[in-house]
């Protein structure tokens, strides 16, 4: 298990994620107590109040930590019947690369990003085998509701061989985080009856942050930038 230094993500990066569902949550974030957002001095100040809010509802902070995974034989999906298929997923199209499957590495692991079981946050990569150890991009992808990380294989898979690194993630209550057809379910309903969580997508934020800081202070350096895609649970 390897330990990642706190504090050293590029303040534009942190704050792309802290603020990305800022345009949509606005009404939710004034009743914690939030200033909106033509009211704070700068976006400085706005990404310090998001970041107190989603501290307030988190167990308590632990060192960002690395811990070797294996590949998912068997990916949860809580759906039934689960999904075997996506046109969209697998149109996505691939650079013309010779046995790209070869040439295809993987790597499986999991950051704990808080001290709570749901701060296991498993991650898939995807990149291409170089000789050079040049900087490249990253791209993370976040699935929809009810799938998993497995699910944007196809995505991965035609971002890598364009030379990106490819990550997904599974979002809190899904994929390795779940453990039935219902536990995403059952989480948003134990939130709202008792407020400690947020499993809806501000939870994933936190991930989000915590995995740009894996990403750019971590042996994955990234030369150009870092961007976030995702489709209905992961739009936000």
């Amino acid at each position: 298990m390897r330990t990642i230094a706190a504090g050293g993500t590029p303040p534009s990066l942190r704050l792309r994620f802290s603020l990305l569902l800022l345009l949509v949550c606005c009404s939710e974030l004034t009743q914690g107590g939030l200033t909106m957002a033509s009211d704070c001095d700068n976006a400085a100040q706005l990404r310090a109040q998001f970041i107190q809010l989603l501290r307030s509802r988190r167990s308590p902070d632990v060192p960002l930590k690395v811990e070797p995974a294996k590949p998912v034989a068997n990916p949860m999906y809580q759906e039934n019947p689960p999904p075997t298929f996506s046109e969209a997923m697998e149109s996505c199209p691939k650079a013309d690369v010779k046995n790209l499957k070869d040439l295809l590495v993987e790597e499986n692991l999991y950051l704990h990003t808080e001290a709570s079981e749901q701060g296991k946050l498993p991650v898939l990569m995807l990149s291409m085998k170089e000789s050079s150890k040049a900087k490249r991009p990253a791209v993370v992808f976040l699935h929809s509701t009810h799938k998993c990380k497995e699910w944007l294989r196809p995505l991965l898979e035609a971002y890598a061989s364009r030379g990106y690194i490819a990550v997904a993630i599974d979002s809190r209550y899904h994929g390795e985080r779940a453990s039935s057809l219902t536990t995403y379910r059952d989480a948003l309903i134990s939130s709202w009856k008792k407020g400690k969580t947020m499993p809806f997508i501000f939870d994933t934020v936190w991930d989000l942050i915590k995995l740009a800081d894996y990403l750019t202070q971590g042996m994955i350096l990234i030369q150009r930038g870092l961007e976030s895609l995702g489709s209905h649970l992961g739009v936000g």
